[in-house]
């Protein structure tokens, strides 16, 4: 028998399961389009790939939306353009919150990305505020961090075939040692 923590907490992970499910299938029309940054029909999707599916995942743990901030994106943009040339998965160490990730392959879309650091949240205890089995789920605790408010993101192919290198800032940052997210 479970008791109402444990139950509440299947809830609410069941709840996270329904809303990525509903998120992956609204991007799925647009999650095989290329990215043009001259089109602007492009970019909204591509902020939205970025943006939906974090929402969701704050949604699920009752935190307010993150909002897409051109200031935070330009960051993101610029480091993304640092790692096009090696697609090394190196942190910016700047001012922000960041989450990064690479795929090989030029294939990989933003909404992708963001469902792999979204699904660390399998590994993340809140009763601990540890990560079990050894696994990450910073980049989960991140995108859920009750005090961000703002997010930009970038994409880019890396030269010579080396993959997709894609990173996400977050103001203000999160994962303090000793804080729960949320």
């Amino acid at each position: 028998m479970l008791n109402v923590q444990q139950q509440q907490h299947l809830q609410m992970c069941t709840l996270t399961i329904a809303i990525t499910l509903l998120v992956l299938l609204l991007l799925s029309s647009t999650s095989n389009a290329a990215i043009n940054p001259q089109s602007s029909t492009s970019y909204l999707s591509q902020v939205n790939q970025f943006l939906a599916p974090q929402n969701a995942a704050r949604k699920a743990v009752g935190m307010k939306p993150l909002i897409w901030d051109e200031k935070v994106a330009n960051y993101a943009k610029w480091y993304a353009n640092q790692r096009r040339f090696d697609c090394d998965l190196r942190h910016s160490n700047g001012p922000y919150g960041e989450n990064i990730f690479w795929g090989s392959g030029n294939g990989w879309t933003p909404a992708q990305a963001v469902m792999a650091w979204i699904s660390e949240k399998k590994w993340y205890s809140y009763w601990s505020n540890s990560c079990g089995g050894g696994e990450e789920c910073g980049h989960y605790t991140q995108i859920v961090w009750s005090e961000t408010r703002r997010v930009g993101c970038a994409r880019v192919a890396c030269y010579g075939g080396r993959g997709v290198f894609m990173t996400c800032n977050y103001d203000p940052p999160g994962n303090y040692v000793g804080e729960k997210p949320y």
